[in-house]
């Protein structure tokens, strides 16, 4: 618990003090409130400095219609790890009714998409500090933008990558600020709510039920999942005794069986190639949504349910998407970007999983995906930018960072990477690295100074052309392996 002034100081020195501490925040309110972000290169405005946030406790009041927005309150534990006269949070889609800085009323307010809370006192370096939000949370999203919570047929999901979970409820919302969850979520009786992590407990109250969940390993506010739906929560045991629970409309249950029960084979697969699975349960939550993409929200991956209905749709493509989501679990998630410039570290491992289980169990080679991947990259490049260099997404467009350079176009640097230091030394290295910053944030140059240590050389100059080279290098092995030729233009 957080000290009381009173608690630090002698009494005679309490006066001067708090005098000191009137005089500096009437200063801090004279000047006016602006947006900050951690710099990132990608999202300036993105997260917040001189805090450190310790976990989110979040709840959530359903009342049945996707429409309306919810009751939540939202309550951080932070360090301070500078002084601080106010404290930015991310947040930029709901109402807010008030504030509390260690349980005590502070003034707040607005400065682009950031929630600014000026405590009574200032907040010294190294101090701890909860901060309490009472606010709403809005499911409708803003024309033009996506994002946050995903209305479903029977009721909500969440979809916060890369930039969204301040949509949803106030945060230090980057990557490089991971921390611990719990949630707690009241509905309707008939409706079901499933989070991040363990359940905690149930409560039923006149006529609603409340869920909690708590997640016992660190966790990106990107990452956050909440369902609330007419659901059912199907449990099964996976490797070494891991619990497993998905989420299926309760209608579709029996249909969607032969999907779920692939799931403890796919992680047995991945555990033989990077290691145990990292966190405490796993799960697919099969969504009535369209959304145009699947999301590897931690321990509980988000999917549209049509990919498992739609009958055109091959088993091995379907099960190599699962892989992919399932694959972030190590790579994104336990191991998360520092920046979002780091972002072909997620979705090109995940890229190169997809495609290994398909190589392995669907009969899809490899070399065939990554040679096509090679004759389209400098398009990619061009279009994208370099893998580790991807160009800023378009105003209103944040998701347009997931772009084509960052998939395939990554999952391509890797196949380079095992044809130069050699399929041992690659399949070290994965292991190496998933180990090495478990629960933690990394960025390419940590990956580029594991993969030169476990291969004996200076790997920089490979890294260098493979990652921020406008052209795509020579394929290592393949020197047959060129560029394809821009598409023809239709003459006019």
């Amino acid at each position: 618990m957080p000290l009381s002034l009173g608690s630090r100081v002698p009494r005679r020195l309490k006066a001067t003090l708090l005098a000191s501490a009137v005089s500096v925040c009437l200063v801090a309110a004279s000047a006016p409130a602006e947006p900050l972000g951690v710099g990132d290169r990608l999202f300036p405005y993105l997260g917040n400095p001189g805090y450190d946030v310790s976990s989110y406790d979040l709840s959530f009041t359903y009342g049945g219609d996707n429409g309306k927005p919810l009751q939540a309150v939202t309550t951080i534990d932070a360090w301070a790890t500078e002084n601080l006269e106010r404290v930015n949070l991310d947040f930029a889609h709901g109402t807010v009714d008030a504030v509390e800085v260690d349980g005590l009323p502070a003034e707040f307010t607005t400065a682009g998409e950031d929630l600014v809370v000026t405590p009574k006192f200032p907040l010294p370096q190294g101090s701890w500090m909860r901060i309490t939000v009472h606010h709403t949370s809005d499911p409708v999203p803003e024309k033009g933008r996506d994002g946050g919570w995903v209305r479903t047929a029977d009721g909500l999901a969440m979809a916060n990558q890369a930039d969204a979970a301040h949509l949803v409820f106030p945060c230090n919302d980057h990557p490089s600020d991971k921390a611990m969850f719990t949630f707690h979520v009241t509905a309707p009786d008939g409706y079901t709510a499933v989070a991040n992590g363990l359940p905690a407990g149930v409560t039923r109250t006149g006529g609603a039920t409340t869920w909690t969940y708590r997640t016992r390993h660190p966790m990106a506010t990107e990452l956050a999942q909440v369902s609330i739906g007419r659901s059912t929560v199907v449990h099964r045991t996976g490797p070494h005794g891991l619990p497993l629970r998905d989420v299926v409309p309760a209608e579709d249950r029996e249909a969607l069986e032969p999907w779920l029960a692939r799931t403890p084979d796919q992680i047995a697969w991945m555990e033989s190639k990077v290691g145990t699975y990292p966190f405490e349960t796993y799960g697919v939550l099969m969504a009535s949504v369209a959304t145009g993409f699947e999301l590897e929200t931690q321990t509980l991956s988000l999917f549209e349910k049509k990919l498992f209905t739609e009958p055109a749709l091959p088993r091995w493509y379907v099960e190599s998407v699962m892989v992919h989501e399932l694959s972030h679990q190590w790579f994104g998630d336990s191991v998360s970007p520092r920046t979002w410039s780091d972002l072909w570290l997620n979705e090109g491992h995940a890229t190169w999983y997809e495609a290994l289980y398909a190589d392995e169990k669907g009969q899809r080679p490899l070399e065939t995906r990554m040679k096509a991947a090679y004759g389209a990259s400098d398009r990619w490049r061009e279009a994208g930018g370099p893998p580790a260099l991807p160009k800023p997404p378009k105003p209103g467009q944040k998701i347009g960072v997931f772009r084509a350079n960052v998939y395939d176009g990554a999952a391509l640097v890797l196949y380079a990477l095992r044809q130069e230091i050699g399929k041992p030394d690659f399949e070290r290295l994965e292991r190496a690295w998933v180990l090495a910053h478990r629960d933690g944030t990394a960025t390419t140059a940590d990956f580029e100074r594991l993969a030169s240590g476990i291969a004996g050389r200076d790997l920089s100059g490979f890294f260098q052309a493979w990652l921020y080279g406008e052209k795509t290098p020579p394929m290592p092995g393949h020197p047959d392996w060129k560029p394809a030729p821009p598409p023809r233009t239709a003459k006019k």
